[in-house]
């Protein structure tokens, strides 16, 4: 009987204890917010380029090539390609020069926007450059370059020149 009476007070007291344990804590209220997030996706382009390599020049014949410019802009942001003159000397945007390894040797040449060698690319915004949008990829874009026939008075040897390309947006 002793051990039915302590079996029932320590089941009593489980009982009371769990009923102490499982009592839900009274709350004094609750509150509530948010949190503003906020991102501003801003305009970037990165730009790379390929070197334009025109073919042998004889001076009796118009000689073509062209160049590549990659071109990655964030998606949606608009974007102008201009063209310096170049670094040669007297050197235009209309008139390009190349310089040459023999001293005071030159070989003028044409950078354009189309197959046709008909539309000059400089760097005056909105009148000879190249305008376009950004798709998050790399867009690549062609450079047109054309040396015009019968400089005869060029002496044999190399020439170079080295052209800005900038990139606004």
């Amino acid at each position: 009987m002793l051990s039915q009476r302590l079996f029932k007070a320590g089941a009593l007291s489980l009982l009371c204890l769990g009923a102490t344990v499982a009592s839900p804590a009274f709350a004094a209220g609750t509150a509530t917010t948010n949190i503003a997030v906020t991102a501003a996706v801003e305009s970037a382009c990165t730009i790379a380029t390929t070197t334009m390599v025109f073919p042998a020049y004889t001076g009796t014949a118009v000689v073509d090539t062209t160049a590549t410019l990659s071109l990655t802009c964030t998606n949606a942001a608009p974007y102008v390609v201009a063209l310096g003159a170049g670094t040669g000397d007297g050197a235009t945007t209309a008139l390009r020069v190349m310089t040459g390894s023999v001293t005071g040797s030159v070989l003028n040449y044409g950078l354009y926007q189309n197959a046709g060698h008909t539309t000059s690319w400089g760097d005056t915004a909105g009148t000879d450059t190249v305008a376009g949008t950004g798709n998050g990829t790399a867009q690549d874009i062609t450079v047109y370059g054309e040396i015009a026939a019968n400089q005869l008075s060029s002496v044999v040897g190399n020439y170079t020149d080295t052209v800005a390309v900038t990139v606004t947006y």
